[in-house]
């Protein structure tokens, strides 16, 4: 049982022996290589999730903004004090790295990352959870023992022994992470491959589908092998036998994350947790092999620690430690925070409807990745309290953040801000209504919040169920295999949207001008069709259905008693038309370009010439139709481009972008202290330091969003 776990059954016989097994010195070098990375990491995460370089947006001193922050009274500071702030997070991360002033800097770090943590749960998520969590343990760990610039200030504490417990609620916790979040993808909708299946079309798993059809890549790679991977890594760490494997499988992982989702530091975080489950001394023996020049500045390589006070001592180590107050409080925080960290992902209980289908204080939960939602339809409708007038909000006024829409608890935070802002525009004591459609791993379109209820005056308690939080329609789930039977005998030019409704609700819609032949199927139930215009109704049966007029709005009512669902089958005539243009547009470019084109261009086709003699310029079309092509055209070959240049090239490009982020931060932190110690400048100095600030690499390249902004037809029905 020594060789395999590191302890006897007799160190768990009593709490005497319990409390010196967790106190039991160990080697500090492991700890501190991992202090380093992780202060290191967290330096660098101010400037990019945290937000440093963005901060100005991120707060818009003094404009009208809703936000959502843990508790209500949490407000951010005026824009000045907020960088303040962050520099000191900052500099905390940086004293965590060096080990300097090694717990002042832990306080410093943990006291402002979580006032920013709480003040907005629009950007929580499991890894920003996890490095609060981190923080706060470090804090109380003897950390700065190993390669820090405390231990040169105090020699007696330079390479002193750390109790064993720092090393177990790391691990621990790291366990935690990877084991929760494999039980949490034993839901039905993950082993089905349902919640992440469009992961599959991503080149990074090109490999696979050499092999495989995209589905089986689905079902097996993403969904199989990330099952496997969190529910076994957390185990098969722990032992020298699978560690150098189980090293490899995780490092694959946490690389292909990194470049599957925008999560920032998460997957270096875990990268540099993995050697804390390796032997204590490993970096000893690691550095050990650098040449003897570079010494001076590389951790310890000799063997052997010396004592610390933090650490109990038997007499066949050669000296004797009386267990003291501080052993044993150890031991207490480890047994408390480890069945803590067990219980919490599984206390949704007590924060009655928060997990899963109306998300709220998920963030603890290490359920990631486990839902995938899209979005069809929202509207917000308010009603002057007064007049009676009734209007309409686009949807993420007041707000930069579109996360309001899934959760419970932030849109009961927006409707009291919107009824806070309103009046400003005339609109008296107002109620809000929101009217949102959602579909969580591929279901049906379906109503989260009842569309009938004020949300400004309605009742919620994060402690009880609150009745306008509308259920998932978990029995319908089965239709899901049908789906994709209707997808795959449509054309590719045929569109389809899923909807389910409740009894005695209905869905007014608008049909754009753009899509062509759309018509409503019931699949399930019985609707009530009213055409606005015409003031018609039609009554549709199971089976049935009918055309729907484009440019006009209409409503389905659910008029069964059971939940209906209906489909909408539609043509984008608009996309369609320009893809048959943009066909024969190029079909013409290449008629020129081997010389098989016998009759001479029209002046308005001339620039698909022009674009193919010098390809770097900007060629200037009359019609829209060819501008829009060589648009199109140029931003394919920039794509193309950007994915065949080599690694130097990408490298290089990934440091200027950089680069200008932080820079970006920095200044803008550089003038923020200078107006909190000497007052603002003059509004034209001012706006010259801002706009300096603001200077962006040269030849930026679009990004995706930019480059879809121009395209026909990616809005919703």
């Amino acid at each position: 049982m020594e060789q395999i776990f590191g302890f006897k059954k007799e160190d768990l016989s009593s709490w005497h022996s319990f409390v010196a097994l967790l106190n039991r010195p160990t080697d500090p070098a492991s700890l501190g290589i991992f202090r380093f990375l992780f202060g290191l990491l967290m330096a660098i995460d101010v400037t990019q999730e945290r937000g440093l370089s963005n901060l100005d947006y991120k707060y818009l001193d003094g404009a009208p903004v809703c936000r959502f922050p843990l508790f209500n009274f949490l407000h951010p500071l005026p824009l000045d004090w907020m960088y303040l702030v962050y520099m000191v997070m900052f500099f905390g991360a940086l004293g965590i790295m060096l080990g300097c002033f090694y717990r002042f800097s832990c306080l410093m770090f943990i006291s402002t990352y979580w006032y920013i943590f709480f003040l907005d749960k629009t950007a929580w998520n499991n890894h920003s959870y996890l490095y609060g969590l981190i923080g706060f343990q470090l804090t109380l760990m003897d950390g700065n023992r190993y390669w820090s610039i405390d231990g040169l200030r105090r020699p007696s504490i330079r390479n002193a022994h750390v109790p064993l417990w720092n090393y177990t609620v790391l691990r621990t916790q790291i366990f935690i992470v990877y084991f929760i979040a494999g039980v949490k993808k034993l839901d039905a909708d993950w082993v089905e491959g349902y919640s992440m299946s469009y992961l599959a079309h991503h080149w990074l798993f090109d490999p696979f589908k050499v092999i495989l059809p995209v589905e089986l890549v689905s079902l097996l790679v993403v969904h199989g092998g990330g099952l496997i991977l969190d529910l076994t890594a957390g185990f098969l760490l722990f032992f020298d036998v699978t560690r150098p494997y189980v090293f490899f499988f995780v490092t694959y992982f946490h690389c292909m994350n990194s470049q599957l989702f925008s999560i920032g530091m998460f997957p270096y975080t875990m990268l540099a947790t993995s050697p804390l489950f390796c032997y204590p001394d490993w970096p000893r023996r690691f550095f050990a092999h650098f040449p003897s020049f570079l010494r001076p500045v590389l951790p310890l390589t000799l063997p052997g620690s010396q004592p610390s006070p933090s650490c109990v001592y038997q007499e066949s180590q050669g000296t004797s430690t009386q267990q003291r107050l501080k052993h044993k409080l150890g031991a207490i925080f480890t047994v408390l925070y480890i069945i803590e960290q067990f219980f919490m992902p599984y206390s949704h209980f007590i924060t009655q409807g928060y997990n899963n289908w109306t998300n709220g204080l998920y963030g603890y939960s290490w359920d990631m990745m486990v839902h995938s939602r899209t979005h069809q339809h929202v509207k917000i409708t308010y009603k002057d309290g007064k007049t009676g007038d009734i209007g309409y909000l686009n949807p993420g006024v007041f707000t930069q953040t579109r996360r309001w829409k899934d959760h419970g608890d932030m849109l009961k935070q927006y409707a009291t801000c919107l009824h806070q802002f309103l009046p400003r525009y005339n609109i008296s004591d107002p109620e809000i209504y929101f009217d949102i459609w959602v579909s969580i791993n591929e279901r049906f379109q379906q109503r989260i919040f009842d569309p009938r209820v004020d949300i400004v005056r309605a009742e919620w308690s994060p402690f009880r169920p609150n009745k306008w939080l509308m259920p998932l329609l978990v029995d319908l789930s089965p239709w899901r295999t049908k789906f994709q039977e209707i997808e795959e005998s449509l054309d590719n030019q045929t569109e389809i949207v899923f909807i389910a409704d409740f009894p005695g609700l209905h869905l007014e819609n608008f049909v754009s001008e753009d899509l062509g032949n759309t018509s409503i199927h019931v699949l399930q139930g019985q609707v009530n069709v009213e055409i606005v215009e015409e003031k018609k109704n039609y009554t549709l049966q199971l089976g049935e259905h009918i055309k729907v007029p484009a440019g006009a709005y209409h409503k389905v009512y659910t008029v069964s008693e059971d939940p209906s669902c209906y489909m909408y089958i539609y043509v984008n005539t608009t996309e369609a038309a320009l893809q048959e243009n943009f066909t024969k547009l190029h079909e013409i470019q290449e008629r020129v370009r081997n010389g098989t084109e016998t009759e001479p261009l029209p002046p308005e086709l001339q620039p698909l010439i022009a674009a193919d003699d010098d390809e770097g310029a900007e060629v200037n079309a009359t019609d829209p139709i060819v501008r829009l092509f060589l648009k199109r055209q140029r931003r394919m070959k920039e794509v193309k481009k950007r994915r065949e240049a080599g690694m130097l090239e990408r490298l290089q490009r990934f440091a200027v972008k950089k680069y200008y982020t932080i820079r970006r931060g920095f200044l803008m932190t550089a003038i923020a202290l200078r107006n909190l110690a000497v007052g603002l400048p003059p509004l034209e100095q001012l706006t010259r330091e801002v706009a300096y600030a603001n200077m962006k690499e040269p030849e930026t390249e679009p990004s995706q969003d930019e480059r879809l902004k121009d395209e026909v037809a990616h809005g919703e029905l």
